[in-house]
This record gives C-alpha cells, structure tokens and sequence, in this order.
C-alpha cells in the first residue's frame, strides 16, 4: 500500500455512510429540518402537560365542592350538587369552544376558485 493512499483515520466510515445514504435515496436533514421536529415535539410535550395539570385542577375543584347548591333555572329551581354543578359547566364550556372554534374556520377559510375551463373545453365550443 502506497503511504500516498492512506486516508486519515475514521474517514471509511464517514464515505461509507455517505455512500449508503446515497444508495437508498435519502436526503440528510437540514438543521432548520431538525429544529422544526424538536419544536413541534416540544409543543406537544406543553400541550400534554397543560391538558393534564387542567384535568387535575378540575378533578381537585370538584372533589373541594361537594356540598348542595340552589340552582335557579329559566323554568324552576332545583337542589345539585356542585360536583355536578362544576363538571357540566366544563363540559358545555369545552362543547362550546370546540363549536366556536369550528365557526370561525369555516368563515374565515379561503374561498374557493371557480374552476377554469380548460383548452379542450373551449375547444368543443
């Protein structure tokens, strides 16, 4: 072996990696790439822990409210329990949230484009 052919050490393994990656076809991600994916995974992490800190500070409020309370009505009065009280209000509170917000896509969502009449069309014309 000529000492003119001699590659620095570790570098076999860096053109046989690339050289794999080459033959399967896959592309290397970029650092904007894997800045995104860590982004979006670490939004997903805040979200589960939000949801789960809410369920548990609502299953606490409930569970400190268990005495009976007068409701007033539109069409009488009646005797609950503010466990019940508390979780219907959540309920409909999160019913009403996800309605609202299907609402506001629906209006402000892009119109759509008349379709153009293509050549071929025109053509038959």
């Amino acid at each position: 072996m000529d000492p003119s052919d001699r590659r620095p050490a570790g570098s076999e393994e860096v053109a046989d990696s690339a050289t794999s990656s080459a033959e399967t076809g896959e592309v290397a991600e970029t650092g904007r790439q894997r800045f995104s994916r860590k982004a979006h995974r670490t939004r997903l992490y805040i979200y589960a822990f939000v949801t789960v800190a809410l369920l548990v500070f609502l299953i606490v409020l409930a569970a400190s409210n268990t005495s009976h309370v007068k409701v007033s009505w539109v069409f009488g009065r009646s005797s609950v329990s503010l466990v019940w009280l508390v979780l219907f209000s959540a309920v409909i509170g999160w019913l009403l949230g996800i309605v609202i917000g299907i609402m506001f896509h629906w209006r402000t969502r892009r119109p759509h484009e008349p379709k153009s009449a293509s050549p071929q069309d025109e053509a038959q014309l």
